[in-house]
């Protein structure tokens, strides 16, 4: 699969006076949407009475670890599990930093037994030492690395208590926000990090106080618009010059270009039914790639119709 960028025929003029960004090789880890329905309501985007297509999803799911792929990142697979349909979210299963993994202890029950097998995975593959999370965690969800920092949300899904043990467990500061918003129920629905020190955010979606701290810290960040936000449009992944968002995310993918990133637009809207998108689907594993000795786990029913994964 060839990688299709947003082009703009005013980029190179509007990024001329912008810094070169660098992408850095990623590992990551996905689940295929083998499983995948809206079987339940945890969240104001699902509704089980709207059919998922799941051939369609797949498709979708396929399509965006070629474009991970296609960049230069490694994807190793979780295998899917019947009965947990919200497993092909695994940015929502565990935070890894520096080979260390902080495992999630999900708020709903739906969703509970899914973190005994990211932390299976993670010790046979990655950390030996992997443990689950004491308080309520949702990962990824709600724990965004930014550079040496962690920014945290609280208030829908992730205790307060977790943050306290992420600092403790990764030596980083880690920056308390509260979610205000229903909709944006995580953090990454909320805000995306591009690189290291940028971010773009949807500030409604905050609470007052840490809207003051984000727009302190991060002066220079992208305002994601009210209607890429409804779109899931902060659920990205970045490497720091790729930024693989959704292709719904028209205005954002413009400022991003302007800004000196290269948007990757990709269509998962089949999984905005469930309330994810390209970050849910997509858990890093820092730092950088696996050790070779590891051999993938992959599921046995990930190929493509008609060719290879």
């Amino acid at each position: 699969m060839s990688v299709v960028v947003r082009a703009r025929p005013s980029v190179d003029a509007a990024c001329a006076d912008v810094a070169p960004r660098r992408a850095r090789a990623r590992s990551y880890l996905m689940c295929p949407p083998e499983h995948f329905e809206v079987a339940y309501a945890i969240n104001p985007w699902m509704d089980p009475g709207v059919p998922v297509d799941r051939a369609r999803a797949m498709r979708q799911w396929h399509d965006l670890v070629d474009t991970h792929r296609g960049l230069g990142h490694r994807v190793d697979l979780l295998p899917a599990v019947p009965g947990l349909p919200d497993m092909v979210f695994t940015a929502n299963g565990a935070l890894v930093v520096d080979g260390r993994a902080h495992v999630a202890r999900f708020a709903h029950p739906e969703r509970r037994a899914e973190a005994d097998h990211h932390l299976a995975w993670l010790r046979a593959n990655l950390d030996p030492t992997a443990r689950q999370s004491f308080a309520t965690s949702e990962a990824e969800g709600d724990l965004l690395v930014v550079g040496d920092l962690v920014l945290a949300g609280t208030g829908f899904r992730t205790d307060r208590a977790t943050h306290d043990e992420v600092e403790a467990m990764f030596g980083r500061e880690v920056v308390t926000l509260e979610l205000v918003d229903p909709s944006y129920y995580h953090l990454d629905v909320a805000l995306a990090v591009l690189d290291d020190a940028t971010i773009a955010w949807y500030p409604p979606a905050f609470s007052v106080t840490s809207q003051a701290l984000l727009a302190g810290r991060f002066p220079e960040a992208l305002e994601v618009t009210g209607a890429d936000a409804a779109v899931l449009g902060c659920n990205v992944v970045g490497d720091g010059r790729h930024v693989v968002l959704d292709h719904r995310a028209e205005t954002l993918a413009d400022d991003l270009a302007d800004a000196g990133f290269v948007p990757v637009p990709v269509e998962v809207d089949e999984f905005t039914k469930a309330g994810g998108g390209v970050k849910c689907m997509t858990m890093e594993l820092r730092p950088g790639i696996l050790p070779s000795s590891a051999e993938p786990t992959t599921t046995t029913d990930t190929t493509r119709p008609g060719g290879p994964a």
